[in-house]
């Protein structure tokens, strides 16, 4: 399988991350060893707003002279979006966005596009919001389609994070260019059988996005009782192969059914051991090391 690097793992979006920008990733990626980058488009990478054709040609350049490829561009839509004020139409702002990062996927000589479904919203009742989901995604799927671009619907996002509803929604959609971008940690914090679900999952999955965790406890002290209520715990990211998240049976099970995509790393929370440049490239390198025993 080849590796990917997200380069939001270097964008500096949590405190105390240290900030490259996306030319200085790209290189940084490929001096690690990776295989391609998933981009991330929005500011401080590759917003649309910033990219013309001719900035997309300098990029291009850039990868080629780094020998790294585009593993996809990564979207981040809400297709509930100020949904209590239906007169705005946010969704199909979101379809314009998702068709052009499909336009400039293209550009960079690659073919996949990043996307979520929707946070819940009191406006949105399960069935419309499904609703809204599935037709919207549809309609990107198919203006992607014209610029040879697959959609990769990452679990991540409230409506369809379980596997099961993705999976789903992705057959409702019935669109063979919008697939899967199946990771393993929300199945495992939902408590499901990681390679279970994998097998079920191969064939509608395009990519998977890999980072590893550990859950820290957490209380909250009640100084009348002289007592601790238990919270939700803190999901902690620890580096590749130290956490809970068994990614030997979920990686082997994928490709076990036939699944021969990318598998992409990201630091997109903070890290055990800090956001300093030395520890996101140990992070980096481990996971490295890692996919190099699979």
């Amino acid at each position: 399988m080849k590796t990917a690097l997200h380069t939001i793992s270097y964008a500096g979006i949590w405190p105390g991350q240290a900030s490259l920008s996306l030319s200085e990733t790209i290189r940084r990626a490929a001096d690690l060893g990776f295989d391609a980058v998933m981009i991330a488009a929005k500011r401080p990478h590759l917003s649309i707003l910033d990219t013309d054709d001719a900035a997309l040609g300098r990029l291009r350049g850039e990868l080629d002279a780094a020998g790294i490829g585009v593993a996809c561009l990564a979207g981040y839509n809400n297709f509930s979006g100020d949904a209590d004020h239906p007169d705005i139409p946010h969704h199909e702002f979101q379809i314009a966005y998702i068709e052009r990062m499909a336009q400039m996927t293209a550009a960079l000589g690659g073919n996949i596009v990043r996307v979520f479904t929707a946070y819940g919203h009191a406006a949105l009742p399960e069935g419309a919001l499904r609703q809204r989901v599935v037709s919207c995604l549809k309609e990107a799927a198919q203006r992607a389609a014209a610029h040879g671009c697959t959609l990769a619907v990452q679990n991540h996002h409230d409506f369809a994070a379980h596997w099961q509803t993705l999976r789903d929604v992705l057959l409702e959609i019935d669109e063979p260019n919008c697939r899967a971008g199946f990771d393993a940690w929300a199945p495992t914090l939902h408590g499901d059988d990681i390679v279970a679900a994998a097998r079920a999952m191969a064939p509608l999955t395009a990519q998977t996005v890999v980072a590893d965790y550990v859950l820290r406890p957490r209380f909250k002290y009640h100084p009348p009782l002289v007592a601790y209520e238990p919270q939700l715990p803190l999901t902690q990211a620890v580096p590749m192969g130290e956490g809970m998240i068994d990614y030997r049976g979920f990686l082997n099970a994928l490709t076990d059914a036939g699944y021969d995509g990318t598998v992409i790393y990201e630091m997109c929370s903070p890290l055990l051991g800090g956001g300093s440049l030395e520890n996101l490239d140990a992070y980096a390198r481990k996971f490295l090391e890692f996919m190099g025993t699979i």
